[in-house]
């Protein structure tokens, strides 16, 4: 596995993804697709927490703190400022994570406690899901929400 195929695939997840996140607003970051669903703000704090968060499996310590992952959303405002930064930091470290991890240690299995055990380049691939995944409910929410208030 090469760090530059790695490194594109990264850039590719970052770019696709900014098309629903550089879109998210103060206005909008309330919008709901219903009164169930997470608001658009939740789901982005969510991105950058749980980016961050599964840094831990890679050895990465980080002192975020979860609000989102299993969680609800209770209707409380999320800083858009800090949520954008918790996003780009996730980002930086999965960056620096590619430059810095032996090519075969790519193969080698880490415990987690959601797939068990699985190669690092099986996590890495699942965080990226995960950003597309819930970047594709921003877009989602943006084209059809209602501004249902929290």
């Amino acid at each position: 596995m090469h760090k530059e195929l790695l490194a594109e695939i990264l850039a590719q997840n970052k770019m696709t993804c900014s098309y629903a996140f550089e879109n998210i607003t103060e206005e909008n970051s309330s919008f709901r697709v219903n009164e169930q669903a997470a608001s658009i703000g939740f789901i982005y704090r969510h991105v950058g927490e749980s980016m961050n968060l599964f840094g831990l499996f890679f050895g990465i310590q980080t002192d975020i703190q979860n609000t989102t992952m299993g969680l609800q959303d209770t209707g409380t405002p999320f800083d858009l400022t800090n949520s954008q930064k918790l996003v780009e930091q996730g980002y930086n470290m999965l960056s620096t994570l590619i430059s810095v991890t032996p090519e075969l240690a790519w193969l080698e299995t880490i415990e987690t406690p959601f797939f068990g055990s699985v190669t690092r380049a099986r996590l890495f691939s699942h965080v990226l899901f995960h950003n597309s995944h819930h970047a594709g409910q921003i877009s989602l929410t943006l084209s059809r929400a209602q501004a249902i208030k929290n």
